[in-house]
């Protein structure tokens, strides 16, 4: 996953605020996750591998699937995930650049322009072959030491 596991938070660390659920073991989704933890200054957006246990408790407590990891989650409230205050995919994409905020919102403004089934589309296309472009991840340090506090397992 993104960084060292022994450094990431329990989800008892977020009480509040956004959180993404992404795939945990894609090298495109660990990635971008460190593109956003760079551009992300105020540190509003947390994270939180699919295959870990704060996402697989999410997933189950709202009937999505524990195995696929073809979805990115976007959790916009980590302290009220009770009901079915999620979104998925491309909304999911868009939500969390927002939440990032900066030019990272101008991004989501202009994916937001496309309508959801053409973005979803595409984003379905780069899931299926992801795997076979970027591979699996290796674990390696994260660029800075205080980004493993905005992860968790």
């Amino acid at each position: 996953m993104v960084g060292d596991p022994s450094m990431t938070a329990s989800p008892e660390r977020f009480s509040s605020g956004p959180v993404l659920l992404f795939d945990g073991e894609c090298g495109l989704c660990n990635r971008i996750v460190r593109i956003v933890l760079r551009i992300d200054r105020g540190g509003r957006l947390r994270f939180s591998p699919l295959q870990g246990p704060a996402a697989q408790s999410f997933l189950r407590a709202n009937g999505l699937p524990t195995e696929d990891f073809d979805s990115l989650v976007f959790v916009p409230e980590w302290g009220r995930r009770e009901g079915k205050s999620f979104l998925l995919r491309t909304d999911g994409v868009i939500a969390a650049l927002r939440a990032v905020g900066g030019p990272a919102r101008i991004l989501a403004g202009v994916l937001a322009v496309f309508p959801s089934g053409w973005r979803d589309g595409g984003y379905r296309l780069v899931a299926r072959s992801r795997y076979r472009i970027f591979g699996r991840w290796q674990e390696r340090p994260l660029a800075r030491p205080e980004w493993a506090a905005r992860l968790m397992e």
